[in-house]
């Protein structure tokens, strides 16, 4: 690989390091694991059903859904690194605020959307495009070890949610992971996140490094008329929509089950390594197998633990099923930027990783919605596991249903 002269450290790998840690604290994983954690705590103080915190989290998933094809045309015009240093700051900032929320379920849930759409900008889309643009032949293990950064998120943000919490109430929690927000991911996306020579867009460079041509494929226009592009938009809505839904509810799950509360937290720590291990591997596979295939495994996975989680049987089969969700979660993000690059190109790579990840806000919104709702209405989660079930083996027999081979292969 050619020397990255635009970097300090003269190396592409800086920027997956950066996304690595930006990703550890974007907004999807406040929303996801520390949510997760606070749910209990907000719904015993205002007397609120677990539906209405999880109305709250769709909300924010569709605000960040309607957010996101807007930050992929901006940073397809200016650059990742503006954009991004501009999302943190606000959605650090709308973090803290929700440490102010009054006890009207109406104005939480605005909070909270207003949360996802600012967190648009600090989402896996400015990040993924980052590393598209200067990895090509190892594409897929760049991805891969970047998107791990989601592993990192789910190991932490739990225990540093729980320890707030524990510290200071779920308020002073929600202004301790604003300023995790900023501290975190600021100085990571200031320092390695650069444009050559002043240029606004990283990608500007990528044809000097990777040997690929930046604004080969197809415009925004053109992929919409694609087969491909609604199989992934399915894809991508099924996926997260079981693996999210799970996950949000997943330690007021187990500690309604009888597992204590620091045993769930710990729960999330073996999720996050799971992650991690997962993102690594899926990446090694993706530049090594044909795409599709390798996401059919990872997907195989937490359907297998959404019904070990459904059965309901030991402590140990419930952590396995959780592990297993946390093996294939995640898959979806280095997965949209993989498949995308490969069967549309890079010349709309962010509008159109914006559209799939609104796909995958809206899934994501929508699954803590449906466990919610199946716990109030069954007092059982168990109704809504096996529908994640089911919608995880769509999710793979559509991707049998794409081409079998890519339009825009790696170079070299």
């Amino acid at each position: 690989m050619k020397p990255y002269k635009f970097l300090p450290f003269h190396s592409p790998w800086w920027v997956v390091f950066a996304a690595c840690l930006g990703l550890s604290v974007s907004s999807v994983m406040i929303l996801q694991f520390a949510l997760s954690v606070l749910i209990k705590p907000i719904s015993a103080e205002f007397g609120w059903g677990r539906t209405t915190i999880s109305t709250a989290f769709t909300f924010a998933a569709l605000l960040l859904a309607i957010g996101s094809p807007i930050v992929g045309r901006l940073i397809d015009r200016w650059g990742v690194r503006p954009i991004t240093l501009a999302a943190i700051i606000l959605s650090s900032a709308a973090t803290a605020l929700m440490s102010l929320a009054p006890g009207d379920a109406a104005i939480f849930i605005a909070m909270a959307a207003g949360l996802g759409f600012c967190g648009a900008g600090q989402a896996p889309l400015a990040y993924a495009k980052a590393i598209a643009a200067v990895f090509d032949k190892r594409r897929g293990l760049a991805l891969g070890i970047g998107m791990a950064g989601v592993g990192v998120g789910t190991a932490l943000i739990p225990r540093i949610t729980q320890v707030l919490l524990e510290t200071y109430g779920w308020r002073g929690a929600f202004i301790g992971l604003g300023a995790l927000i900023f501290a975190v991911a600021f100085p990571v996306v200031w320092l390695f996140l650069r444009a050559p020579g002043g240029q606004p867009s990283i990608a500007a460079a990528a044809h000097d490094v990777t040997g690929a041509e930046p604004s080969a494929g197809l415009t925004a226009g053109e992929v919409w008329r694609t087969q491909s592009f609604w199989l992934l938009i399915a894809i991508f809505f099924f996926v997260p929509m079981a693996c999210n839904g799970t996950v949000v509810h997943l330690f007021s799950m187990l500690t309604d089950r009888g597992i204590s509360a620091d045993m769930a937290v710990k729960v999330f720590t073996g999720i996050g390594a799971s992650v991690f291990i997962g993102r690594l591997l899926c990446g090694a596979m993706l530049d090594r197998f044909f795409a599709p295939y390798v996401a059919m495994f990872f997907i195989a996975l937490p359907a297998l633990g959404a019904l070990l989680l459904a059965s309901n049987m030991s402590a140990s089969a419930q952590v396995a099923g959780a592990l297993l969700v946390g093996v294939g979660m995640g898959a979806e993000i280095d997965l949209i930027a993989y498949l995308q690059s490969r069967y549309f190109g890079m010349r709309a790579f962010g509008q159109v990783y914006g559209y799939l990840f609104m796909s995958f806000c809206i899934g994501g919104g929508l699954g803590p919605y449906a466990m919610g709702l199946s716990f109030d209405k069954a007092a059982s989660y168990q109704p809504a596991l096996l529908g994640f079930f089911v919608a995880l083996v769509l999710a793979i027999g559509l991707l049998g249903r794409l081409p079998k081979q890519f339009p825009y292969p790696a170079h070299g």
